[in-house]
């Protein structure tokens, strides 16, 4: 597994340095996403919901939930309690704003922690959620160790997470579009020049598909499959615990 890290001349730890960078483009995050996945990112987010909202579950813990995007539309579903949960402060905040403006404070919880070490009890979730956010942990396998922890027997785990087109053009156009076009304007519009640049780094190089399927086998996931969005520019993984 490549260790990138956003800040290459910082002694700061992987989990130290994505906290830091997250906390200064917090400000930016969320219109950026919009302007760099076109929005698509809007109607992948509306996949995952709608797969949660299939298994009914009164409890859901959204990791890595940032801004709170994700928890947000999880509120869609029956849940009693959402936990948006994050490493960031920074982006803690803004999402906290955003569910007050939306009145929902009283279904969703955004907790500050680290998703490799979290303050949850074995079995406590029914649903699990990550988007964008599981090539950030320092270690994959003991953040998916820990989600498979707190995930209840016959619970749902769903990531979602960018991936590689495999089929020409695609490809092409994708490794341009990310190495090209995609640093540009995080340059343009992030106070953090190397943010955006550490964000295509590491999701070119994180494993996707069947790569991904076989570590989530291999830490103890069952009924494992993976769902390529948009020509493969990112997929949707859904696992479960026996």
């Amino acid at each position: 597994m490549s260790k990138i890290k956003p800040y290459k001349d910082s002694d700061l730890s992987k989990k130290e340095q994505v906290t830091k960078m997250f906390d200064t483009i917090s400000g930016d995050y969320d219109g950026l996403n919009r302007v760099i996945s076109f929005g698509i990112d809007i109607k992948w987010r509306k996949k995952v919901v709608k797969i949660v909202k299939e298994t009914q579950p009164k409890t859901i813990l959204d990791i890595a939930t940032g801004t709170g995007d994700l928890a947000i539309n999880l509120a869609e579903t029956n849940a009693e309690k959402i936990v948006g949960f994050d490493i960031s402060p920074g982006m803690l905040e803004i999402g906290k704003e955003k569910i007050k403006k939306k009145n929902l404070d009283q279904k969703i919880d955004m907790v500050l922690g680290d998703g490799e070490s979290m303050p949850f009890d074995d079995n406590s979730f029914d649903a699990i959620t990550v988007a964008f956010g599981v090539r950030n942990f320092e270690n994959l396998e003991n953040g998916l160790k820990e989600i498979l922890r707190v995930l209840k027997p016959n619970g749902t785990f769903v990531i979602l997470e960018t991936s590689m087109p495999d089929k020409t053009p695609f490809k092409q156009g994708y490794n341009f579009y990310t190495r090209n076009i995609l640093p540009l304007i995080g340059k343009t519009f992030s106070k953090d020049k190397t943010a955006y640049k550490y964000l295509c780094e590491s999701a070119s190089q994180f494993p996707y598909g069947e790569a991904l399927n076989n570590i989530l086998r291999n830490i103890g996931f069952t009924n494992v499959k993976d769902l390529p969005q948009t020509f493969g520019v990112a997929t949707i993984y859904t696992a479960s615990k026996h």
